[in-house]
């Protein structure tokens, strides 16, 4: 089993093979997925912080569909393709493009996570 980590949502003990997704998913995380989870779109888009070593290598489709992502940075991964292939702690930060896809596909919680997001970045931290 390894241990997810969202930052600023929670997180999940999953078993070998789970997608970064489906543990958001299990958390009820506010990823994005639009196409489904079939790597057909970028939604899903994280930012991988702590572990990446534990995870799937990234296959020539996944770098395809980062390329049309926002913010790509060399941490980014696709939830829907980054499996969790060995024991260990993960954690990763979903992207702003992620928050507004989820916020897309749930209209219900429009507003949630992409202003609490903003709020965060704009309060002042303590030295």
């Amino acid at each position: 089993m390894a241990i997810v980590r969202f930052k600023g949502f929670g997180e999940a003990e999953v078993p070998l093979g789970t997608t970064l997704l489906e543990a958001a998913q299990k958390i009820h995380a506010p990823e994005g997925y639009a196409c489904g989870g079939v790597c057909a779109c970028s939604t899903c888009h994280l930012y991988v912080l702590k572990g990446a070593d534990l995870l799937s290598v990234q296959e020539e489709e996944e770098d395809d569909i980062l390329d049309k992502a926002f913010d790509v940075r060399a941490t980014s991964r696709l939830g829907c393709q980054s499996k969790v292939e060995k024991d260990g702690e993960i954690e990763v930060e979903i992207t702003r493009e992620s928050l507004e896809a989820f916020e897309n596909e749930h209209p219900e919680h429009r507003g949630k996570y992409t202003n609490r997001q903003h709020e965060d970045l704009a309060r002042p931290t303590s030295a």
